[in-house]
């Protein structure tokens, strides 16, 4: 029996991952935490029955306490804010933490779960491009495995299986290319925040639906890339796939290239993540082929859609300049999604914050998190 936590179980990630419990029955939930939707988080409390819940507010957290002290739940552990999440992640009868929070809230805790030798099965991927060094540095110092649930750095986690690191001459992170693909740049002035939310081919958040749209999806996924396998950056190309099918692959040094496909759907990475290095049998949807037809492949317009651009020069600056490209993105999409700036505006205001910015290259966890603060208060001071 398997014992996790769940930070983010309420989101789109976390959601699925309790599916995937429900389908590999040998998982026993230990903790759980949620944004502010504890309506859900009660029903989850209820089936699962885990130690600990958290939320990120005292009101929230005290009324979720009252209706479970009216239930059969009523043992159950309720805390709230930074702290609550830190205890969730590092909860001693936990193995793996699943860490699927929306952006860099999670990197403390992920921080302090490997501090207590956690394995890490990683959904939010702002932990390793804001954090990416210091994470994995952390990592290797304990002994802790990082796995990917990512779709595209889980197939290529799976396409790298049995080969020798040494012999990989370019990963292929492939993107959708998002409900703006083919458009040029005077297309998208005007669109709005709910022609942004329609995603083509994958249901997910709000936030991590408009970074697709603007391709920052991608940009993070590259950093993340780096650090989750130790390569250069230069090794990792984007390619858009409109299909959603092939979800990743690994280009070898003889001309192979191995990659893994799949329906667009989480279930798989999250199951892979969580029986690592097994596979465990499911009733998820099934790949066919034969009524796909065909899959296409494009080069990304990274003139339209500055943000991949912005994020490799991010990532080829280094030190904490990741985590600044990240707070101004999602400070500038909070603001997208608010209706108070353009949809164009997004880049514009990650480049500034990051044209403004003088980087630092050996940091703690404490100046990683003051460079995401800056990051974020500039970048509330262009948009005012």
């Amino acid at each position: 029996m398997k014992k996790i936590s769940i930070l983010g179980s309420t989101g789109s990630i976390g959601i699925q991952t309790l599916d995937v419990c429900r389908n590999l029955k040998n998982i026993k939930i230990e903790a759980l935490t949620a944004n502010s939707n504890i309506d859900l988080l009660e029903k989850q409390v209820m089936e699962f029955n885990p130690k600990l819940v958290s939320v990120m507010d005292k009101a929230k957290a005290e009324e979720l306490s009252e209706r479970l002290s009216k239930t059969a739940a009523s043992n159950v552990k309720v805390l709230y804010g930074m702290e609550g999440l830190i205890e969730a992640a590092t909860i001693k009868s936990a193995e793996t933490i699943v860490v699927s929070v929306v952006g860099n809230i999670g990197i403390r805790p992920t921080y302090e779960a490997i501090r207590c030798r956690k394995e890490i099965a990683l959904a939010t991927k702002e932990v390793l491009v804001s954090g990416g060094s210091l994470i994995t540095n952390e990592a290797i110092e304990n002994g802790v495995r990082i796995l990917p649930v990512d779709s595209e750095h889980s197939a290529i986690f799976q396409s790298l299986q049995g080969n020798s690191m040494n012999s990989i001459r370019r990963i292929i992170l492939t993107a959708s290319g998002g409900p703006f693909r083919g458009m040029k740049r005077k297309d998208l002035f005007n669109v709005t925040a709910k022609d942004a939310l329609k995603h083509p081919n994958w249901d997910m958040g709000a936030k991590i639906t408009i970074d697709s749209a603007t391709m920052m999806n991608k940009g993070l996924e590259v950093i993340e890339a780096k650090w989750l396998f130790n390569v250069d950056v230069n090794k990792i190309d984007v390619v858009v796939h409109p299909q959603s099918i092939l979800h990743s692959a690994v280009e070898y040094n003889d001309g192979a290239v191995i990659g893994q496909m799949g329906v667009p759907d989480m279930k798989v990475p999250i199951s892979y993540a969580l029986t690592y290095p097994n596979r465990a049998a499911n009733n998820f949807e099934k790949l066919d082929l034969t009524k796909i037809g065909t899959l296409t492949f494009e080069e990304p317009d990274a003139e339209t859609f500055e943000c991949l651009s912005l994020a490799y020069r991010a990532i080829e600056t280094g030190g904490t300049m990741p985590a600044v490209l990240n707070a101004a993105n999602e400070t500038a999409v909070a603001e997208f999604l608010n209706g108070r700036i353009g949809f164009m505006d997004i880049p514009n205001i990650i480049k500034e914050t990051m044209n403004a910015y003088t980087v630092k290259h050996n940091y703690s966890i404490d100046e990683l998190l003051q460079a995401d603060e800056w990051g974020r208060s500039f970048a509330r001071t262009i948009i005012k």
